[in-house]
């Protein structure tokens, strides 16, 4: 399931040196460090980074204070940075507490890009993809697979995510969980 919903609602990515945004969803953090799900997240955002990229690629940062204290967007900017040592073009959203928050909150800054990947677990990654599709089907049009499905990957969790991801996914509609355009 986590393999399938990492395919929905996504085009080939063709073409070299396209600018590419790879945007990043924030898990509730209410700690002061980057917790282990937004770790992941960001490991899986900065592998989404294709060598190619052309000018104009940067990662988005998305999430606010859910938990309290930091913005999620910062803590994994953190992260990135300090722990990972990735010196690209970082672009943080730290005011939205919800998946819809966090698209509509983007929008403005994925107007210039040729490809978008948007990172997250897989289903709630699609939830994303979804929701940019009923915002802005325009935009909708240039999302591409990221990386954040591997095999093995969370292999003991994932009957947990998949349970997760059904549970998230209810709220869709058919064509948005199981199309691709």
């Amino acid at each position: 399931m986590n393999r399938r919903w990492s395919r929905i609602l996504v085009a080939e990515g063709v073409g070299a040196a396209e600018s590419v945004v790879v945007v990043v969803l924030g898990y509730r953090n209410p700690q002061p460090t980057a917790n282990l799900i937004n770790r992941w997240r960001v490991r899986a955002g900065i592998r989404s980074i294709p060598a190619d990229g052309g000018p104009g690629t940067c990662v988005i940062f998305s999430g606010g204070a859910a938990g309290g204290g930091v913005a999620e967007a910062r803590l994994m900017a953190d992260y990135a940075k300090s722990a990972l040592r990735f010196d690209g073009t970082v672009l943080l959203e730290s005011e939205s507490l919800t998946t819809w928050q966090n698209i509509t909150n983007i929008i403005p800054l994925l107007a210039d890009a040729d490809r978008i990947k948007i990172v997250s677990q897989p289903a709630h990654a699609l939830k994303a993809r979804a929701y940019l599709r009923r915002q802005r089907p325009d935009l909708a049009e240039r999302l591409v697979r990221a990386e954040d499905y591997r095999p093995g990957e969370w292999l003991i969790a994932k009957p947990l995510l998949a349970l997760y991801g059904l549970r998230i996914l209810r709220g869709l509609r058919k064509d948005e969980r199981t199309a691709s355009p």
